[in-house]
């Protein structure tokens, strides 16, 4: 019941009173980036949702847009804007977001959406966490984030589309906060993206 009704009730109601409340912290991160970023303070990209349903995902846009001489893009840790910076790190990058749950792309807690990329790269275990709305936070988020691998966030995100309650979902928010206070497990590197997911080779 809580998954199939009340969790939607939930997410709408709590996103829309999350960007009222947070829209002065959203208009000036809009205006710092406008500025670091020429003009383009969002990040748009489609991701898979539930059931896989492609959607295009809002965040703030933390990197510019250089590249070198032959046309490609320079590493992630040439192209972060020092406001970049400091948005990834506090993680306000994910703000945007509650657009998307406002929309019902999203929910709040659930398995991060990745890349459209990786979808046929999943084995059936992993591919379940399409099972549910992908979220801004998760298991995985709060149990390792960027500082464990793949395979081991798919396995944490499999176990709460298993364990999936009102219960677990305020555990993982409140552990969120305390890791966000605490900057803990933001990235093996401040200035580094996590590496492209690239298969699990045993199935």
């Amino acid at each position: 019941m809580y998954s199939r009704f009340f969790k939607r009730i939930i997410d709408f109601l709590a996103s829309l009173v999350a960007l009222l409340v947070l829209s002065p912290i959203i208009l000036i991160l809009t205006f710092l980036l406008a500025l670091a970023n020429n003009g383009k303070p969002f990040f748009f990209q489609k991701r898979p949702g539930k059931n896989e349903k492609i959607f295009t995902i809002i965040k703030f846009k933390t990197m510019n847009d250089k590249k070198d001489g032959d046309g490609n893009l320079l590493p992630d840790v040439e192209r972060i804007t020092k406001v970049g910076k400091f948005v990834r790190g506090a993680s306000l990058d994910e703000l945007l977001q509650l657009v998307n749950v406002l929309k019902g792309d999203m929910s709040i807690v659930g398995p991060r959406p990745l890349l459209v990329d990786y979808l046929p790269l999943y084995n059936e275990e992993q591919a379940k966490r399409h099972d549910v709305k992908p979220g801004i936070t998760g298991w995985a988020q709060v149990n390792g984030r960027n500082a464990i691998s793949w395979e081991e966030k798919f396995k944490l995100d499999v176990w709460y589309v298993n364990n999936i309650s009102f219960p677990t979902d305020v555990k993982i928010l409140v552990k969120t906060v305390q890791k966000v206070v605490q900057r803990d497990g933001i990235s093996a590197s401040e200035e580094q993206t996590m590496e492209r997911f690239m298969g699990t080779k045993s199935q």
